[in-house]
C-alpha cells in the first residue's frame, strides 16, 4: 500500500464531510481499547501500544497528532506520517491550537466512548460536535487498497476458524483451543488486534446460550458451542469470521435446528439484499425475516460496517436509512435468541457490497459444523 497517496485520499474525504457540517477542524481519538486504536491508524499510519493519541484534521492547514507526554516512547513514533505533538494534557495543546488558529466548531470522533474526561474539560469553551457518525460514513467505502487488507484479515480469520473446528473436542477448555487460534493469528501479523470469545451453554447439550464470554481454562466445552473470532490482519481492518461448532451425533435443541434453517435463509437473501442502492433498514429487514417469522428476536446488531475501527457506522439496523454503496464492507451476524432466553445461534462473516449485491468473502458455508 502507498500510504501517503492513500492518506490523502482519505483526508479528502473527511474534509469533504467536515466541509457539510461547518467544521473548523476534527478532533479523531483512538485509544488501545480493542478495535479503537484504528482511527488514529486510519489517518496518520501510527498504531497505538499504549496509552492513547489524537490526530486532529483542521479544515484548512495540515493535520498533526497529538500523544500524551507519558507515552513518548511507547509505540513506532516514525512511522506518524504527521507532526507529532507531546503533551501531558493533550486537550490543553488542542484548545491552544485552537485558540491560535481562531477555531470555534470542532467535530470530535470518540466524544462518546474515547476521548478522556481530562481532554474533554480542557477544551472548554469550544463548540464540540459529535462526529462519530459522519467520520465512519466518510470511510465506509474501501478503496482497493483497503480491500486487499480486508482480505487478507479475513483469510487469517478463515483459517483461524479452521483450527478452531480442528481442535476442538467436548471436555477441552476454551482456553487451550482458543490458544491454538491465536498463536495462528499471532504468527500472520495480528499481534494484539484479536478479540476472541466463545458462548457455549455448560452442562447442556445441543445448545449455547447468548452471553459472549472470555475464552477461559475453567470453561469445559461441551458437545456444541459458538466461537466469536474476531481478527485484524498485518493491514489493521478488523474482520469477522465463525461458524457453530459440534461434536459428531449431537443432538441439536428444536430451536437451534430452526434458527440454523433461517442462518441459511439470510445467507442466500444478503447475496441479492446487499446491493449499492439498497438502505441499510432494507437489508436488515430482508436478512431477519427468517428469524422473525420463526418468532426469535435478535439480541445484537444484525450487523455493522467494519474497517479499521471493529464497528463502524453504518449499522444494518431498523430505521438506519442510510443507502449501501459499492466497496463497502460489513460484518454480519444475526444474534438469534428464542424466546426461553437460553438457546441462541451466532455466526459471523464478512461481506462486500457490489452492485449486483452481497459477496461473504470468507468462502464458507452457512451451516453448524459438526467434528
Amino acid at each position: 500500500m502507498d500510504l501517503r497517496s492513500e492518506l490523502d485520499r482519505r483526508f479528502v474525504n473527511v474534509r469533504a464531510a467536515m466541509a457539510a457540517h461547518s467544521l473548523d477542524a476534527l478532533v479523531v481519538a483512538g485509544s488501545e481499547y480493542s478495535g479503537f486504536e484504528g482511527s488514529v491508524t486510519y489517518l496518520s499510519g501510527f498504531q497505538i501500544v499504549h496509552r492513547y493519541a489524537y490526530v486532529v484534521v483542521p479544515a484548512d492547514g495540515e493535520a498533526f497528532v497529538v500523544f500524551p507526554t507519558e507515552a513518548r516512547y511507547v509505540g513506532e513514533h516514525a512511522t506518524a506520517m504527521l507532526e507529532q505533538m507531546f503533551h501531558p494534557r493533550p486537550g490543553e495543546a488542542i484548545a491552544q491550537r485552537a485558540r491560535d488558529a481562531g477555531w470555534r466548531r470542532l467535530g470530535v470522533y470518540g466524544l462518546d466512548y474515547i476521548m478522556t474526561v481530562r481532554d474533554f474539560t480542557a477544551l472548554d469553551g469550544l463548540e464540540l460536535v459529535n462526529f462519530d457518525v459522519e467520520f465512519d460514513h466518510a470511510r465506509a467505502v474501501k478503496s482497493v487498497a483497503e480491500l486487499e487488507s480486508v482480505r487478507d484479515s479475513v483469510r487469517i480469520n478463515r483459517r483461524g476458524f479452521e483450527i478452531w473446528y480442528e481442535q476442538y473436542a467436548p471436555g477441552k477448555t476454551a482456553a487451550e483451543v482458543m490458544a491454538a487460534c491465536e498463536e495462528y493469528f499471532v504468527a500472520e501479523g495480528c499481534g494484539r488486534l484479536t478479540q476472541n470469545m466463545v458462548l457455549t451453554a455448560p452442562g447442556r447439550s445441543g445448545l449455547a446460550y447468548p452471553e459472549f464470554k472470555i475464552a477461559r481454562s475453567s470453561e469445559v466445552l461441551t458437545d456444541f458451542m459458538l466461537p466469536s473470532l474476531e481478527v485484524a490482519g498485518p493491514g489493521m481492518h478488523w474482520v469477522e469470521v465463525s461458524r457453530a461448532v459440534a461434536a459428531a451425533g449431537t443432538e441439536l435443541s428444536d430451536d437451534t435446528k430452526r434458527m440454523a434453517e433461517a442462518y441459511g435463509e439470510y445467507f442466500e437473501v444478503a447475496r441479492t439484499a446487499m446491493r449499492a442502492g439498497a438502505t441499510c433498514h432494507d437489508v436488515h429487514v430482508a436478512v431477519s425475516q427468517g428469524f422473525s417469522d420463526r418468532g426469535y428476536h435478535l439480541g445484537h446488531v444484525t450487523g455493522h460496517s467494519i474497517g479499521m475501527t471493529m464497528i463502524e457506522h453504518p449499522k444494518i439496523g431498523e430505521g438506519v436509512d442510510v443507502p449501501l454503496a459499492e466497496s463497502m464492507v460489513f460484518s454480519m451476524h444475526p444474534h438469534a435468541i428464542a424466546a426461553n432466553g437460553e438457546d441462541c445461534l451466532y455466526m459471523q462473516d464478512t461481506w462486500l457490497v457490489t452492485a449486483a449485491g452481497g459477496v461473504p468473502l470468507a468462502d464458507l458455508p452457512m451451516q453448524v459444523f459438526f467434528t
